[in-house]
């Protein structure tokens, strides 16, 4: 998610902060406290971005994926899971994830309820609660994707159990072993610019886990389940593509040439598979959709996220290419192959875009393609290697949990609808509330 002031990256960090210390800095943007004040107001901004992307851009995005009858369910779904997962974060998540370091695995207890927050978070030039607000809006978005999986189906009561629960068993330990001074980056240097592997890995591997586990929707695979409204995922793409700017802009933590490197990337690889997205329908289906477009832009967005603000614009565009090509197939493969009904695509979107985006950052960031180089000693293949262990302990860790997670909650609480329930709609069972009149 963003520079961690540790392990291999905090080299590359230093050398950014040197360059930027070139520039001359106006008397007032420096607080007496030390924080920097442009920063601070950049990652305040970029808070708020972030949030967008989940309020209401997620909502929007998956709720014009699914049928009429549970749109307000999906809103529901994903509106909850950010207020448990924000006042999860606050109470023990940021502690755990940001922490003291001790043992590489979790942090300290110290920071519980975001008591004695730093003037100034170590490594940064931010006051502590403006870093612990911005990790908060990553922490809330993550379990958010994951509702993509199991629409129409899943009961809300173990929707909420489950992504509580999941913030302190999967993500809080990703986000130490890699952001917060973990093992990955100090043992390996795992480099994870903006999410690639704590937000996409985690959410896309966990949600497949979820829908396996769930079952497929009554009448899947033969039954046409259709998008009830292209114009809301369109609507819901367009806030996420703006607000992805603070998602990975942001992650530079400071308002400087890396957030613009960051934002111009992720722009240009959005553009790339989008538009590569629209090419294959053409020729497979005939015509190019409003769906497909805003597929492939968020598969761009999830691929170039990792090393955002590591790499060219030539390079960005490889990847949003890339993430188009292999998460289009992937999607084929899960659902028509494994048969998983994974209901919008989140493992195939988000998952594998991520994946593709962590491990192609080992190659894209080399000086000799534009990126930011390796650290003292590095090299192209000893980064991949550090790369693809973050991604593959990241995806065993987090299938293996959210399996004895999920069966565990599904031996207290009903983990899905009735038949009945499903054939109703989730917006009348779940919630007694209709999201469109049509009398």
């Amino acid at each position: 998610m963003r520079h961690r002031p540790t392990g291999l990256w905090a080299k590359h960090r230093r050398s950014l902060m040197a360059a930027a210390l070139l520039c001359p800095t106006p008397a007032l943007a420096q607080t007496a406290t030390g924080a920097n004040a442009a920063d601070t107001v950049w990652i305040l901004i970029s808070s708020a971005l972030v949030l967008l992307m989940c309020l209401p851009g997620l909502s929007l995005f998956y709720g014009g994926l699914v049928r009429a009858k549970n749109f307000l369910s999906v809103m529901v779904q994903v509106g909850v899971i950010t207020a448990v997962a924000s006042l999860v974060w606050v109470l023990v998540g940021y502690a755990l994830a940001f922490g003291p370091v001790s043992n590489g695995w979790i942090g300290g207890l110290s920071g519980l309820g975001l008591a004695h927050l730093a003037p100034v978070r170590s490594g940064t030039t931010l006051p502590e609660n403006t870093f612990a607000l911005f990790q908060l809006c990553f922490a809330a978005i993550t379990p958010a994707l994951m509702a993509g999986a199991w629409v129409d189906r899943a009961r809300f009561g173990w929707v909420v159990a489950f992504c509580g629960l999941w913030g302190l068993l999967v993500y809080a330990p990703v986000a130490h072993w890699i952001w917060g001074g973990g093992w990955m980056s100090t043992g390996y240097g795992t480099l994870d610019f903006a999410g690639g592997i704590v937000v996409h890995t985690t959410a896309g591997v966990s949600a497949l886990v979820a829908a396996w586990v769930l079952g497929a929707r009554t009448g899947f695979p033969k039954t046409l389940m259709l998008p009830h409204s292209p114009a809301l995922t369109m609507l819901g793409a367009g806030l996420l593509w703006v607000g992805w700017f603070g998602f990975n802009g942001g992650s530079a933590l400071t308002g400087s040439a890396a957030a613009a490197s960051a934002i111009l990337n992720t722009h240009t690889a959005a553009c790339a598979a989008a538009l590569m997205w629209i090419v294959f329908e053409a020729a497979h289906v005939g015509k190019p959709t409003s769906v497909g477009f805003a597929t492939g832009a968020v598969a761009g967005l999830a691929t170039v996220t990792p090393a955002a603000g590591m790499i060219a614009p030539g390079a960005a565009a490889v990847f949003g290419l890339a993430g188009a090509c292999v998460c289009y197939a992937m999607i084929q493969l899960v659902k028509q192959r494994w048969k998983i009904d994974d209901s919008l695509d989140v493992f195939a979107v988000h998952g594998v875009g991520g994946m593709i985006g962590s491990l192609g950052l080992a190659v894209a960031m080399s000086p000799a393609l534009g990126g930011t180089g390796y650290a003292a000693g590095g090299s192209m293949g000893h980064q991949f290697i550090a790369q693809a262990v973050g991604v593959g302990v990241t995806a065993a860790w987090s299938a293996v949990m959210s399996y004895v997670l999920a069966v565990g909650l599904g031996k207290i609480m009903p983990m899905r609808a009735t038949e009945d329930d499903e054939r109703e709609g989730l917006d009348i069972t779940s919630h007694g509330e209709r999201a469109w009149e049509l009398d």
